[in-house]
Parts: structure tokens; sequence; C-alpha cells
């Protein structure tokens, strides 16, 4: 703004405009004490501010942004320094990081889904096929027969709080089955759950789901069908010749668009060791 104009007075509705918010907004604000015009015309009451408020202004709008309680926007206005407000932005930059970690965690997850859907539209579930996958870091927890359902939920609840990832759609779930009990016919013979981590800064204490080739295929109805499939799995494999290696990792892929258990897809998918 010129300087020569910086000294006038503007209304409450002409300041409100300025910053881009209700004049409620400023009229609460004078209410409690947090921000009080420049002048207040004796006669009719009418509140006018200085634009040399601005600052002020924008600096607690920016708090209010940042979820700063208005208690806590108080306190420090009533001792505001550059000392203050730097512990509080510190406090305030941590929060948004966590914030973006979160959203992009989300994003990487809410993409999962959306190709999936996508690919629901168009798969053929009869199909075995090869295909090439990148790294996954996994969060397990350890199972076998006798570990029950209501245990199974305890543990990945567990998990879901260890990693903050706050509800079970942050993150994709699933089981495992090692390749050296598929080979033996134990095809119920579970020993992971895991948990896909969607963002990660470092890979320390994680099961890493390797980056290359693997064998896809898909059961679709109830569970006590996957043994067949997994027979048809093998079947394949040693016609084309193909040695799998690890873990088979299975999950579902359409739990949110399905009511009933003999519409629910799993998605199997096992490291190919070699071909041919």
């Amino acid at each position: 703004m010129n300087a020569d104009h910086s000294d006038k007075l503007l209304t409450i509705g002409q300041f409100a405009k300025l910053h881009g918010i209700n004049k409620k907004t400023l009229m609460w604000y004078d209410e409690i004490r947090l921000f009080r015009p420049a002048v207040i015309n004796p006669e009719n009451g009418y509140r006018y501010y200085s634009y040399h408020q601005s600052p002020v202004l924008e600096t607690i709008l920016l708090l209010r942004e940042l979820d700063v309680s208005i208690e806590e926007i108080q306190s420090f206005m009533e001792n505001r320094s550059a000392a203050s407000l730097k512990l509080l932005l510190d406090e305030k930059i941590e929060d948004l990081d966590q914030r973006l970690l979160h959203l992009q965690a989300l994003r990487k997850t809410v993409a999962g889904y959306q190709q999936g859907m996508a690919a629901l539209l168009t798969m053929d579930l009869s199909k075995i096929s090869i295909i090439e996958k990148e790294e996954r870091c996994l969060a397990t927890v350890d199972v076998n027969k006798n570990t029950s359902f209501e245990q199974e939920v305890e543990l990945i609840t567990a998990q879901t709080a260890k990693y903050q990832l706050g509800r079970l759609h942050d993150a994709s779930y699933g089981s495992m089955l090692s390749v050296s009990s598929l080979k033996e016919g134990r095809f119920d013979d579970y020993c992971k759950l895991f948990i896909e981590i969607p963002f990660l800064a470092q890979k320390d204490d994680f099961h890493i789901q390797p980056a290359g080739t693997y064998l896809r295929a898909f059961h679709k109805g109830s569970w006590d069908g996957i043994p067949k499939r997994y027979q048809e799995i093998l079947e394949y494999a040693e016609k084309h010749r193909i040695v799998l290696s690890g873990f088979s990792y299975e999950k579902g892929i359409n739990e949110m668009v399905i009511d009933r258990i003999e519409d629910y897809i799993v998605q199997i998918e096992i490291p190919i060791l070699r071909e041919g």
C-alpha cells in the first residue's frame, strides 16, 4: 500500500475484505479482546482499523490456520516476541510435517485402491500372469494355525497403533504363506500377517517384499477354495518351468465394494526365482 495512504482508517468491512475474512470474525476478536480496532466511534460504535494493524491480524490468522487455540494465541499476544513466536512455530512445523507424511501415505493408499478398482473392471480372474513389482516395506506379526481370529485382530491393532496409521484404510493388509509350505501342500499354514507401510523414512525392523518378477493370480469366493487355486498355481509354475521363492503374499482387493463372501477377491503374488 502507498505510504501516503497507509495511515488512513478502514471500516470493519473494508479491513475484513482486505484479509479475506468475515467481519463477524473481527467483531468476535474484539469481544474476546484478542484483536481490537484502532478506533471505535463513540457515537455509533462503528469499528475502524489501521493498515498498520494488518501484520498482527495476519499473525493471528496464520496461527488459527495452524490450529493454535484461541487461548494459546491470547497468551502469545500478551507476551509477543520473536522468541515466543519461534517456539510456537517450531511446534507447528513438526505437526505439519507429520500431517504431510500422513497425507502422502493416504494418497499412496488411495491410489492403490483406485488402481485396484480400475483393474477389477477389466481383469480376467482365471488368468495367471507374470508381473513386475517394486520393493515394499511390510510390518509383520507372526501367526500360526492356533492363532485365533480375536488374537489376529489384537496383533493388527497393535501394529496399526505402533506405526501411527490411525485407521485401517491408511494401509494395505494381508497374509503370508511360505513357498516351502505350498510345495508341501500345507495351504493353510499361514505364518505372518502384514501391513504395508505406505511411507517410511527408514526400513529398520521391517520385512522387505523384494522388487522383481512375480507370479500373480486371483481367487474369488470363500477362503475354502484357496487351496484349489494354489494347486492350479503350482501346476502352472511346473508347466512353465517357473521356480517360486520366499512367500506368497495374499490380500483382499475388493472389500470396499462387496457385501457377500462369495464376491470376495483375493490377490495372490509370489516371487519368481527363475523361469525356464
